[in-house]
């Protein structure tokens, strides 16, 4: 009988992902750039075409007005699949799981390959334990985004859970590609429970 696989305490999954702006300062390196991150307080101005950006400011410090932001961003075509996708984190960490799975396929529907929405609607998933959808969209991220660590972490976990421990341990060793040394390590205890629990199961196998 193959040994029962353990998860090491550091093993919880990472969560949501918020879409950043994407800064294009190197573009134009005369201009100011009035949305750059500072420590400066912010003006209560409402952009005539920033809506995101200005959502985004108030959302990074906790700032419950970010919502209605982002909605006026959906509501003037400003960035319209990144609000939505941080309209459903919103929503999530407010418990509102159905209205944050709305906003994760609508954030979808503008753009099939968003990869934070795939990545986030994975982790909605994961915590109402859907893991086969969960999976799916997680590797439909990793598609869209090979080198963002974090997704396969958690696409490992659910891997794992699903018993696929070879492509679970694939999926490791590839977020300890990505990560610095230190993090890496933090992974090592859940890799080495993958190798031996694979390794018991083929020798369950081999004695059959």
């Amino acid at each position: 009988m193959a040994q029962i696989l353990k998860f090491p305490v550091q093993a919880s999954k990472f969560g949501f992902k918020r879409v950043k702006k994407r800064w294009k300062a190197a573009e134009h390196p005369d201009q100011l750039d009035l949305f750059a991150p500072s420590s400066a307080q912010i003006l209560p101005f409402a952009p005539d075409s920033n809506w995101f950006e200005h959502a985004l400011m108030y959302d990074e410090r906790g700032d419950t007005r970010a919502a209605e932001l982002y909605v006026k961003a959906i509501e003037e075509n400003n960035c319209v699949a990144d609000a939505y996708c941080n309209l459903g984190i919103i929503e999530s960490q407010k418990g509102n799981t159905a209205t944050a799975f709305d906003h994760f396929t609508a954030s979808q529907k503008q753009d099939p390959r968003h990869s934070e929405s795939h990545y986030n609607l994975g982790n909605l998933y994961f915590e109402v334990n859907d893991h086969r959808l969960a999976q799916v969209h997680y590797e439909l991220a990793v598609e869209v985004d090979p080198l963002f660590p974090n997704v396969y972490f958690n696409l490992a976990l659910v891997q794992a859970m699903s018993s696929d421990l070879a492509a679970a341990i694939n999926s490791l060793t590839r977020y300890q590609e990505l990560v610095s040394e230190q993090e890496g390590r933090a992974a090592a205890q859940l890799l080495d429970n993958l190798k031996r629990s694979l390794a018991a199961a083929q020798n369950s196998v081999g004695f059959k």
